[in-house]
């Protein structure tokens, strides 16, 4: 599905903003308000959901979902919401991702994204796991599912290299959700850490840059690696099929045919 210009600026607007919400630790100068203002972060950036129920509209309006896509877009959502809890977190084994990787592949860039957000949404909803932690989950999947859009080859490259280049894509993408979700979380919830791990307000960038990655790679790797591994094993063994079921249904929904309607023929005589 072809993005118009009002889902491509909707969707570069959230995400400038959703990069610099999750990246300010590292982003912001030592003498900025925010650095002092750790604790209110999570409220203000609260404004998150109403951008991304915006850039759903753009989405929708632009790329003329109808009726079909919608019903395609709530069965995938209710799917990869159920996924979620099959893994509960345990390992970081969260069988949804791949599910979101197949579908942007298939669905294109602004519906993936549109699906990824409202599967974490509806993950959410379903496991309690509402809190202001919640926008940036929404955010981070719905660029998951849209970089499988992104990728090169949507029309030509089938077959074995395909399902490589998705569970690649699919393996680093689980590690850099793991990876941003921790970022947006690292100043504000994690205090009472030892001084090498810990945010440290007005230190130099490459300083707090360098206590992050050993706090990733103290807390969060063990958990991100096995999510890769997941999503790339059952991107190879699963990932055939769903994508010919994919495809499949979207051919028959007939997406992008455009909606003609022919005058009666006038009768004779008239």
């Amino acid at each position: 599905m072809r993005l118009g210009p009002r889902a491509v600026a909707a969707l570069v607007l959230v995400s400038a903003i959703g990069l610099a919400a999750i990246g300010w630790p590292l982003l912001a100068d030592a003498r900025s308000d925010l650095v002092g203002a750790a604790s209110d972060a999570p409220w203000l950036f609260a404004a998150l959901l109403p951008l991304l129920l915006a850039v759903a509209v753009a989405t929708v309006a632009d790329s003329g979902l109808d009726a079909k896509a919608v019903a395609m877009l709530g069965v995938l959502a209710a799917v990869g919401a159920a996924l979620r809890p099959l893994g509960a977190g345990t390992a970081g084994l969260e069988p949804m991702f791949f599910l979101m990787v197949l579908s942007g592949r298939v669905l294109g860039p602004g519906f993936g994204f549109v699906l990824g957000a409202v599967s974490m949404f509806a993950s959410a909803l379903l496991t309690g796991g509402v809190g202001p932690w919640m926008p940036y989950q929404m955010l981070c999947m719905g660029w998951v599912a849209m970089g499988a859009g992104l990728l090169p080859g949507p029309d030509g490259l089938r077959g074995r290299r395909e399902l490589w280049l998705l569970a690649g894509y699919g393996a680093v993408s689980a590690v850099l959700y793991g990876t941003l979700m921790n970022l947006q979380g690292w100043a504000i919830y994690n205090t009472g850490l030892p001084p090498g791990l810990a945010f440290e307000p007005g230190a130099p960038v490459q300083e707090n840059l360098a206590h992050f990655t050993a706090f990733v790679l103290a807390t969060s790797l063990g958990w991100d690696l096995p999510r890769a591994l997941l999503s790339a094993v059952l991107t190879l063994v699963l990932g055939a099929p769903l994508l010919k079921a994919l495809r499949r249904a979207t051919r028959r929904a007939a997406f992008d045919a455009p909606a003609a309607f022919e005058a009666p023929a006038t009768p004779r005589g008239r």
